[in-house]
Parts: structure tokens; C-alpha cells; sequence
């Protein structure tokens, strides 16, 4: 039994979503761990700053998680469209 044609085409789609989800995650999630690490130790050093420091920190989150819903787009296009 070959995997030819259209089966060959579908199944490095599915491979290459998967893919394009397991790496697409890893940044946002290092990055967001990092900002708040660094957020909770600002609050520590100056808790008066608190209201401050969390809307820059969710600020800087919401755009580290733009590279995750980026690949989940490209996951998403590479499962429905082909």
C-alpha cells in the first residue's frame, strides 16, 4: 500500500500543522512566563506601582500571544483549505 496524490498532500498538511502548533506555542508561552515572573518582582520591589506594572504586563502579554494565534491560523489554514 503507497500513500500517493492527494493522501501524500494531506498527511504533510496535518504533519505540518501540528508542527506549526507545537513550535508556535513554546515562544508565547516562555514569554508570558517571563513577563509576569518580572512583573510579580516589580510589585514586590514597589507595591504602590501595582496597577501600572499589570496593565504593562498584560499589555506586552496580549502582544506575545500574537505569535501564537498566528500559527494557530497557519495550523488552521494548513487543516481546512488543502
Amino acid at each position: 500500500m503507497a500513500i500517493e496524490g492527494a493522501d501524500l498532500i494531506k498527511a504533510a498538511a496535518f504533519l505540518g500543522a501540528g508542527i506549526s502548533m507545537g513550535l508556535g506555542a513554546i515562544g508565547p508561552g516562555v514569554g508570558e512566563g517571563m513577563a509576569a515572573a518580572k512583573a510579580c518582582e516589580a510589585i514586590g520591589r514597589n507595591p504602590k506601582e501595582a496597577g501600572l506594572l499589570t496593565r504593562t504586563m498584560l499589555v506586552g502579554q496580549a502582544v506575545s500571544e500574537s505569535t501564537g494565534i498566528y500559527s494557530l491560523v497557519v495550523a488552521l489554514l494548513l487543516l481546512f483549505v488543502v
